[in-house]
């Protein structure tokens, strides 16, 4: 064998391991980008999944802010509410009385508990409810800053309403009803 062809192949083999580190360079190249992309798409999908679960949880309306002047007393001329019952607007200096009402609540009233915070619970039954009256107590218990009156009139039987916010539907339902206070309760909507 000669000189220059012992030189030939081992220069051969050089370019041959040369050749199969490239290869296996490559090949890792391409396995770190197909989990970098299997990475991406599962935390998109994440997101998607994640997304759609809080958003199918949001029920309620969102209505634009009316402000929130004072007037003297619930018959005093304003603008009329955006929404019914109402979630802003006009309202009285006076606070409607937390806990469970008998009667209904004046909206200016409404809309002044609201403003502080509140959250209330609405209801419009022929014969005034009871059962569901009897079913909302425990909840009322457990929170501060809660409304339960009847709404005569209503177009649901059940209406619940925060700052801006209003859910309206038939037929009770506890974890629906726990779910809006929890997100809008003890949110003072005073200007700053």
């Amino acid at each position: 064998m000669t000189k220059e062809s012992k030189r030939q192949r081992k220069q051969e083999a050089k370019a041959r391991r040369a050749e199969g580190r490239r290869r296996e360079d490559r090949r890792r190249m391409i396995v770190r980008l197909a989990l970098v992309a299997i990475l991406v798409l599962a935390l998109g999908y994440g997101g998607y999944w994640a997304y759609g679960r809080i958003t199918a949880r949001v029920t309620w309306q969102e209505f634009p802010n009316l402000g929130n002047e004072h007037v003297s007393s619930p018959s005093v001329p304003h603008i009329p509410y955006n929404s019914d019952p109402p979630t802003s607007g006009p309202h009285t200096s006076y606070l409607a009385r937390w806990g469970i009402h008998g009667q209904p609540v004046p909206k200016e009233e409404q809309v002044h508990n609201l403003e502080d915070g509140g959250v209330i619970i609405q209801y419009n039954c022929p014969e005034g409810c009871p059962d569901l009256v009897e079913k909302l107590a425990p909840i009322v218990r457990r929170y501060e800053r809660l409304v339960v009156a009847p709404y005569p009139g209503m177009d649901r039987q059940i209406a619940l309403t925060a700052w801006r916010r209003l859910d309206k539907f038939d037929g009770f339902d506890e974890q629906r009803i726990v779910r809006f206070i929890d997100a809008h309760i003890g949110i003072d909507h005073h200007p700053r």
